[in-house]
């Protein structure tokens, strides 16, 4: 990896593209196609600020939580996810990601995984896809 996220290197462009709010789109874990799904709910929006994540939902509760770190150099462009709460707590995630100004999709690995290749779930494998609010 190359350097700390938001340093050089195109790693300002796609960190600040990620800051804001999304809602889930698409989501697909161990390669089954919208399964139940206990870190999002239909009305979720995960935000990003700085490189930190939050998953929450109207009420106020939070799913999810955690940080990462971005490598835009890597192909295809590398994140590491760490939840800060949940079964997750403390593991880091191997991820690729795929971003745009309205479109951000990431595939992401159970802990120990090689990092994946291809945008598609399988198993240990989870994709989750967002617009941006």
């Amino acid at each position: 990896m190359s350097g700390p996220a938001g340093t050089g290197n195109g790693l300002t462009a796609d960190l600040d593209k990620l800051q804001g709010q999304w809602r889930q789109v698409r989501f697909e874990e161990n390669g089954v196609v919208n399964p139940p799904d206990t870190h999002g709910a239909p009305e979720a929006i995960t935000t990003i600020t700085g490189t930190r994540f939050h998953v929450g939902i109207p009420d106020g509760a939070t799913l999810l939580e955690g940080s990462f770190t971005l490598d835009p150099l890597a192909t295809p462009k590398a994140i590491t996810w760490v939840d800060s709460i949940g079964e997750d707590a403390g593991k880091s995630l191997p991820a690729i990601y795929d971003l745009t100004d309205t479109r951000f999709v990431f595939v992401a690995a159970d802990e120990g995984m090689d990092r994946p290749t291809a945008f598609k779930s399988g198993p240990g494998l989870t994709l989750r896809g967002f617009v941006r609010l």
